[in-house]
């Protein structure tokens, strides 16, 4: 639970925070935009920058998530089940190469031996985690969070569907054209849940240092 009075924020740290995830969004923009200009024959494919990039944010955000449970000890239950979902997700990132250098299905296997365990932990200590969940939604994180999930879990899979790219090209239609536009919006939708566990992590880490003081 949070402190009383956690540390403020000041507007300097707030004002740089924002700067740095411009750029890291403009960042990602543009790699997208070299991959399609320069690499015409990986681009939005498994080997691609987009899709690599996608790994590479759900990885930091693991590492985050790690660093809140373990590092901190804040939030656990909120945590955990936040840790198992960016896990899943960074696991299903990788069902191409597990399918061809394990078996096909490893990658469904791995989720379930995520999340099984997860859920067990989190409804077995249901009453912590609604306590813990109410400190959390008041929060920019959950706000952030919210915002990458329903970009890449909802809105990107809508706006990736070959029937909606078929109806606005028409006769120019080709599948390079849903691809981009979905690998797009999810690499948006990860670069949020990023941020989230970034916002997420100085949060606690203040609540830490308030408890500290205190």
């Amino acid at each position: 639970m949070p402190p009383d009075q956690p540390m403020p924020i000041g507007f300097a740290a707030t004002s740089l925070r924002a700067s740095l995830y411009i750029l890291l969004v403009a960042g990602i923009a543009q790699g997208a935009y070299d991959e399609a200009l320069n690499l015409p024959a990986s681009r939005f494919s498994e080997h691609g920058f987009t899709e690599l990039a996608q790994s590479g944010l759900l990885a930091l955000s693991t590492l985050l998530l790690l660093y809140v449970r373990l590092g901190l000890r804040e939030l656990p239950q909120v945590s955990l089940l936040l840790l198992a979902f960016v896990a899943s997700s960074l696991v299903r990132e990788q069902d191409a190469l597990l399918d061809t250098h394990v078996f096909d299905g490893a990658w469904q296997l791995l989720v379930t031996a995520i999340i099984l365990p997860s859920l067990y932990g989190v409804i077995r200590h249901r009453r912590a985690f609604a306590a813990q969940f109410a400190a959390y939604a008041n929060s920019l994180s959950f706000g952030l969070f919210a915002a990458g999930f329903l970009t890449t879990y909802v809105f990107s899979r809508l706006y990736g569907r070959s029937e909606m790219w078929q109806a606005i090209l028409r006769d120019d239609y080709a599948r390079t054209f849903k691809d981009a536009a979905e690998e797009m919006v999810e690499l948006f939708g990860y670069a949020l849940i990023l941020i989230a566990m970034i916002e997420l992590a100085l949060l606690t880490r203040r609540w830490a240092l308030a408890r500290r003081a205190a």
